[in-house]
């Protein structure tokens, strides 16, 4: 997911950074008695816990903690504590980058889960490069953090080795996207609205660009502002345009009430968005959400049997909130590093070696196994071999699944 403008890093900002090697380090001095003692190992995490998108940040951090609590628990890794630090980034990439400095500079990290957006993303994958730490987001989709800018010339070109996603991109899902609009919903015509960050300019695009090419025809483009609550403007134009279907590339806070003042003024089609509408909170602040579809990375993982112990332990741990959209991509996230560790500890005499941190991040690149939300390995550019996406249907008061495929390139 997800864009602002960023500032790039300086040499001041990760300085106390470059140095680190990694890390664990023994809880107690070690002696003869000590033989049990355990080496306590940091998973950092970034996600905006507080702010809008609290609701899909939260979700992350529990299910991050679920997968270190079961890690500990099953001492999937002898020797080896597992503590997770998670930091709020309130969706702001300063605030991302600043937590990727402090949790780099953490030397008994080895790895950092997230973030949610792909514009925090930016600011944080050079920081992660620099202190050769792995950073594994659940949720990113912007295909330019692994595959360049030059990506739709298919001038491919892997941008950090230290970067992988536990999501597939947006040229998939917004691809998947504009195919199920025309195929299924049967929209011909369609007007597109982008909140102008990163992420919804590429869904947006990427959508466009497959719904063009079936036949579809966009009727209009409008850009808004994401802080914005107040459509009247957009909502004009759009209603003037007559389409069968509005596409918001963007995400929920936004989303709901473009989608309510829509339907306010007489647009009774739906608006149909990504990952970033995918949320319960999306609904509840929609009062007309009814008949409103947005696509998401992966299957149900209601519908996974590769879920059902995620779900089932979830739920026994009591977390407050919803695991979300990206809970089961979250865990997988978080139980890659742990395997990727638990192979270098395994390589090196069942002991963790110094520079632990450059080897999880070379082990990761070789992690599979049987996951939350299927296989979970990656390809040579960082990114998910899971392709896997979802399209939603707002109904009564949820989400339900209506079509899941498999989409390539």
């Amino acid at each position: 997911m997800r864009h602002r403008s960023l500032l790039l890093l300086t040499s001041a900002i990760t300085a106390g950074a470059l140095g680190l090697s990694a890390c664990g380090s023994r809880d107690d001095k070690a002696s003869d008695g000590d033989k049990d003692k355990k080496t306590t190992v940091v998973i950092g995490l970034d996600a905006p816990l507080t702010g809008d998108l609290s609701a899909l940040g939260q979700g992350i951090k529990n299910s991050a903690h679920l997968a270190v609590t079961n890690a500990n628990k099953s001492n999937e890794v002898p020797g080896v504590t597992f503590e997770l630090n998670p930091l709020d980034d309130q969706a702001q990439p300063t605030s991302g980058q600043q937590n990727a400095t402090k949790l780099a500079g953490d030397k008994k990290a080895v790895a950092i889960i997230g973030p949610l957006n792909s514009s925090v993303a930016q600011s944080m994958q050079q920081v992660a490069q620099s202190s050769n730490i792995a950073l594994i987001s659940p949720a990113n989709t912007t295909p330019d953090l692994t595959q360049g800018k030059d990506w739709k010339q298919d001038k491919r070109k892997r941008q950090f080795t230290t970067y992988f996603r536990t999501a597939t991109t947006d040229e998939v899902q917004g691809a998947f996207g504009g195919k199920y609009a025309h195929d299924q919903i049967k929209a011909r015509t369609a007007y597109v609205i982008d909140d102008q960050k990163t992420y919804g300019v590429g869904l947006a695009s990427a959508f466009s660009a497959k719904f063009a090419s079936l036949g579809g025809k966009i009727v209009g483009t409008e850009h808004v502002n994401p802080e914005d609550r107040d459509f009247k403007a957009i909502v004009s134009k759009a209603k003037s345009a007559r389409p069968d279907l509005v596409f918001y590339g963007g995400e929920y806070p936004a989303a709901a009430p473009l989608s309510q003042q829509l339907k306010e003024s007489g647009v009774t089609v739906p608006l149909m968005g990504g990952d970033g509408m995918y949320s319960a909170d999306y609904i509840s602040l929609n009062k007309k959400s009814a008949g409103d579809y947005a696509t998401s990375v992966g299957k149900p993982v209601e519908q996974l049997n590769s879920a059902k112990k995620f779900i089932a332990d979830y739920k026994a741990a009591g977390y407050k909130d919803r695991y979300e959209a990206y809970g089961g991509a979250t865990y997988d996230a978080a139980w890659a590093v742990v395997q990727a560790l638990k192979a270098v500890v395994a390589d090196n005499g069942g002991k963790l070696p110094d520079d632990a941190r450059a080897k999880v991040v070379q082990a990761l690149g070789k992690v599979s196994f049987s996951g939350v939300t299927g296989t979970i390995s990656f390809d040579k550019y960082g990114d998910t071999t899971n392709t896997m996406i979802t399209a939603y249907q707002a109904e009564g008061n949820a989400w339900k699944a209506r079509h899941s495929a498999e989409y390539k390139r």
